[in-house]
């Protein structure tokens, strides 16, 4: 009889076998392995941007994912849908697909839940006896410094993707490589002994920018204020450090939480500083005179007679006050910002040879810092310039630039007349389109000589000069300041033509006798009364004044110059 047991019990276990084996293995494998086998994604934890001290701007934080087992959850799925859709604002019906999904032992329900948060709403399913919910390790990103830098950063939208800024241009470095753990589960439990497999998240790489955090916030707060004073559009401002380029600060307004970014208009994701191109006005003089003088065809000292007005062609070019015939050196010009005497200094060149120097300043062309949409700007090819279109690019209209730029070139003049391409990465990147930035490929060239810089820096020190120049009011105390004011006409997007709004700005740096940071700002279409030293230059005095104060830079010793302004 155990005989005749045994060998029915051996039959079956046989058929069975046969079943499982030679009829359809690979349906039965297929089965189990839905019914056993659980792969979860191991998140890598996003590399960190910080500043150049390394002050966290975007990093990752505790998170949890929330999952589950739709073989447990499957028979309370819509009470789970609705107590975490009601806890987490999730959406309800999204939830009960997932809660439900056939042929499956694991379901993402939600992703980059803050930890503490996660945990409150999976123990409070446990506690009301509901099985199958569980949490694992999933890095949200937050942006302790909220809305500083933010137009630079870019942020993590909803969806866990890279929206803007340098999230999205060095995503590949940032993200690192996620990993996965794959296990067999019985009875809806991990089988301690049971085929296990995992790979290991690779973590991102941190990204240190040049900036620094606190000027950072200054430069955004002085920019919201006189955007609100002057109910301007919005307004910019760089501060670089005039020996290397690096961008100490970028700041925009508008501007937005990053924490926030996916609520924000997109029109304010990204870096004005970068997109935005006007006319620059009258700091251009700055670049036009530097390439006269360093041609030997005027200096500072050249004796311009200035009429109350300047035909050319069917045009007639003013200067911003009323006057009359007016007797100005070339550094009475820049002082007085003279479009008239800018001009009649500017015919002493070729076109061609002007456009050279603009050209080598870094006009049209990106100053390619790693931020998306930044653009060129335009400088016309000098061979089609008409005496006209000589004439008001000499004073600044009939070009456009961006912020950064118009204080990159700028910056030519304090670093000795050697163009340095501005960066804001430290070390060297490579972004998700394969090219290299930061500090590590910056770029030198020469645009005039040191001498040329020199005296140009001194007709820029008159415009801060009492008595002398137009914007005594951007004097830093205790130190020489070299400076120019800008006021530009703007092209309206209706009529295509100068519709009376005005690009005001500020550009200059310290101690001008041997420059440390350069700051440049522009604030676009205020109303009111507004001007270049009267509107953008607080805002640059203040800036700069932070900067020479929290970098210990010493006050000037040295004498300004008296250069004679008129004749």
């Amino acid at each position: 009889m155990a005989l005749i047991v045994i060998t029915m019990v051996l039959s079956i276990f046989g058929a069975r076998l046969l079943q499982l084996q030679g009829l359809d293995p690979k349906a039965y494998a297929a089965r189990a392995q839905a019914a056993g086998l659980v792969k979860v994604d191991l998140p890598a934890e996003r590399g960190d941007i910080v500043d150049r001290n390394g002050a966290p701007l975007a990093a990752s934080v505790a998170g949890k994912m929330i999952v589950a087992d739709p073989k447990q959850t499957a028979k309370d799925a819509e009470a789970i849908a609705r107590i975490l859709a009601d806890r987490l604002d999730l959406d309800y019906f999204d939830l009960i697909t997932a809660l439900r999904k056939p042929n499956t032992r694991f379901a993402y329900l939600a992703r980059r839940v803050p930890s503490t948060k996660a945990t409150e709403v999976v123990d409070d399913l446990l506690a009301k006896g509901y099985r199958g919910i569980d949490t694992r390790d999933d890095p949200l990103r937050n942006y302790p410094a909220k809305d500083v830098a933010s137009n630079l950063i870019g942020f993590i939208n909803n969806d866990g993707q890279p929206a803007a800024g340098l999230e999205q241009a060095f995503n590949t470095s940032l993200a690192g490589r996620s990993g996965h753990d794959t296990y067999e589960v019985g009875g809806g439990n991990r089988i301690p002994l049971g085929e296990n497999t995992e790979v290991k998240p690779v973590n991102g790489k941190r990204l240190t920018l040049t900036i620094d955090r606190d000027a950072q916030w200054l430069a955004q707060r002085m920019l919201r204020k006189v955007v609100h004073e002057t109910r301007a559009k919005s307004a910019a401002a760089v501060a670089l450090d005039s020996r290397t380029g690096e961008v100490v600060a970028l700041a925009d307004y508008p501007t937005y939480d990053a924490n926030n970014g996916s609520q924000a208009p997109e029109g304010v994701w990204g870096s004005r500083a970068l997109s935005d191109v006007y006319e620059p006005g009258s700091v251009e003089k700055v670049l036009t005179t530097s390439a006269l003088i360093d041609q030997r065809l005027v200096t500072p000292q050249t004796k311009i007679v200035v009429p109350h007005e300047l035909p050319i062609a069917d045009r007639v070019i003013h200067d911003y006050f009323e006057h009359g015939r007016i007797h100005l050196t070339l550094a009475g010009v820049i002082a007085k910002s003279s479009n008239i005497g800018t001009v009649i200094a500017a015919r002493t060149a070729k076109s061609t040879l002007i456009g050279k120097y603009l050209k080598s300043f870094g006009l049209g062309e990106r100053t390619d810092v790693g931020i998306p949409g930044e653009t060129r700007g335009l400088l016309p090819d000098p061979t089609t310039w008409t005496p006209l279109t000589q004439a008001t690019i000499a004073f600044g209209q009939g070009l456009s630039v961006n912020a950064l730029q118009m204080a990159a070139a700028v910056n030519t003049i304090a670093n000795h007349g050697e163009y340095v391409s501005p960066s804001l990465i430290e070390g060297k990147v490579t972004a998700a389109n394969g090219q290299d930035y930061g500090t590590g490929v910056a770029t030198r060239h020469r645009v005039i000589s040191s001498e040329t810089a020199t005296k140009v820096a001194r007709m820029m020190e008159m415009v801060t000069t009492e008595g002398y120049g137009t914007a005594p009011g951007a004097k830093v105390p205790g130190y020489r300041v070299a400076g120019k004011t800008g006021t530009a006409q703007q092209v309206g997007a209706k009529c295509k033509c100068y519709d009376g709004s005005l690009a005001v700005s500020f550009a200059g740096f310290a101690p001008a006798d041997n420059p440390r940071f350069t700051v440049y700002v522009v604030v676009q279409k205020p109303q009111g009364g507004a001007s270049g030293g009267g509107t953008a230059g607080p805002v640059f005095r203040r800036l700069l004044g932070y900067l020479l104060q929290k970098y210990a830079v010493p006050p000037t010793e040295t004498t300004p110059p008296k250069l004679p302004v008129e004749w």
